[in-house]
Parts: structure tokens; C-alpha cells; sequence
């Protein structure tokens, strides 16, 4: 029952603005006209009724209207900062040709604040904000916070930009440790390659040598004038043709 009667006072706050824009329009039908007083004494309904409803919970009831939906989320949001809601402390009106803006001062427990609606030519609603009221100080302190902020990202960055361009000096140093290595891995295939085919060779002599070592022994034995060359050890052959020998 207590939301039926809400929902019909609002319905009713309307049409007594539309009776009296009807009451004051002027020769052109379509350039209606309001009063100070009766815009002064609509704006005071109009927050009265927004309050209503957010604390009564019945927002769900308004999803269809837009202009009316962001009124009620504005007065929501705003009363994070302002508190519970007071009284009317104020409220002007701004009346031309192709608007009326209305201006409510209202009070909360932490701060005050401006629900401003702003009518078009033909005395429709076309938007309502509530704007809190901050003081000095406040501002002050926000304004230091948002400055602070913003410098500080922005030295934030500059030291980040500055890392990233010192960091360029190191790819040439980091290129050449890799070719180095690629260099080192290289030499040692050569290396490897290369002394295979040597041992081969040394493998290879073997043979000779067993042959070069048995004629000198049997030279040896011939001219000492042993039968056999069983008592004779080479111990090594140099290339320069000088044989070591001893006997056993």
C-alpha cells in the first residue's frame, strides 16, 4: 500500500507540472511556459520523491525509465559521501526559452549536496544529478592525490623507458658471447677432425715399423755374429735413422 501511494504521488507530481505548464503557455502551443514559484516548489517534490523511493528499495520499479533510473543511481551513489539524507536547505530555479534548469540544495549527515533537474522546452525531465558539496580542504587534498598520482606514473614510465634503452647496450655484448661460443664449438670440430686422421696414420706406421725394427735386429745379430736375433730388444726407432739397441 505505501509503494502504491508513492508510485501515484510521483505520477501526480507530474501532472501538476504539466497543468501548470498548460495553465502558463503562451500563443505557440509548443513553447510552454513555468513559474519561478511552481518550478521552485516542483524541484522540492521531485527530490523529496527520489528519496522515497531509494529508501523505501522500490528502484526496480522505475527500470523502464531511463532519465528517471540514472536519477536514482546518482542520489545512491551520492549518498556514499553525503550521508543519510536531512532536509531542503535551498533551491533556485533558471527559467529561459529552451530550458529550465532547477537547482536543490539539500543537507546529509556528512555533507551537503545539489540535485540539479534540468527540464527542456516543453517542461520534460530530461536529466537529474546530485552533485555533493566539498570543502576546501577536501578539494585541496583531492587535487594533491590526483596530481600526485598522475606525476608519480609518469616518473613510473620515464624510469621503465630509461631501463629498457640502457638494456640496448647489452645485445651487442650478449650477440657476441653467443658467437664466441658458436666460434669455440667450431674450432674444436676442426680440432677433432683434424687429429682423427693423424692417429689413423700413427696406427698405420705400426706395421712398418715391426718391419723396420726386425731387419735392424737381424743386421745387429749378423754382424755380432749371433745365430738368432732372440737376444736383441729395440727399444726405440728416430726418424733420423739412429736405432737404440740393447741387449737382453
Amino acid at each position: 500500500m505505501k509503494k502504491t501511494r508513492l508510485i501515484l504521488g510521483m505520477i501526480a507530481c507530474v501532472l501538476c507540472l504539466t497543468a501548470c505548464g498548460s495553465v502558463q503557455e503562451s500563443t505557440d502551443a509548443s513553447n510552454q511556459k513555468i513559474t519561478q514559484e511552481d518550478a521552485l516548489a516542483y524541484g522540492d517534490q521531485v527530490v523529496q520523491d527520489i528519496n522515497s523511493v531509494v529508501q523505501s528499495g522500490m528502484e526496480m520499479q522505475f527500470e523502464g525509465d531511463e532519465v528517471i533510473s540514472a536519477a536514482l543511481e546518482s542520489w545512491k551513489a551520492a549518498q556514499t559521501d553525503m550521508g543519510t539524507y536531512q532536509n531542503i536547505t535551498g533551491h533556485e530555479a533558471d527559467i529561459s526559452e529552451d530550458s529550465t534548469v532547477i537547482t536543490v540544495m539539500v543537507s546529509g549527515t556528512i555533507r551537503d549536496a545539489e540535485v540539479e533537474i534540468l527540464l527542456d522546452k516543453n517542461l520534460a525531465i530530461t536529466s537529474i544529478t546530485t552533485n555533493v558539496q566539498y570543502g576546501f580542504g577536501e578539494l585541496m587534498v583531492k587535487a594533491l592525490m590526483n596530481t600526485a598520482i598522475g606525476m608519480g606514473t609518469v616518473f613510473i614510465v620515464l624510469i621503465l623507458i630509461s631501463i629498457i634503452i640502457s638494456g640496448f647496450v647489452l645485445i651487442p655484448k650478449i650477440q657476441a658471447a653467443f658467437s664466441s661460443k658458436g666460434n669455440q664449438t667450431e674450432e674444436v670440430k676442426q680440432e677433432a677432425v683434424a687429429t682423427t686422421p693423424a692417429q689413423t696414420v700413427e696406427e698405420e706406421d705400426l706395421t712398418d715399423d715391426l718391419e723396420l725394427v726386425a731387419v735392424i735386429a737381424a743386421a745387429i745379430a749378423a754382424s755380432e755374429g749371433a745365430a738368432s736375433t732372440d737376444g736383441f730388444v729395440v727399444r726405440s726407432i728416430r726418424r733420423a735413422n739412429t736405432n737404440k739397441w740393447q741387449r737382453a
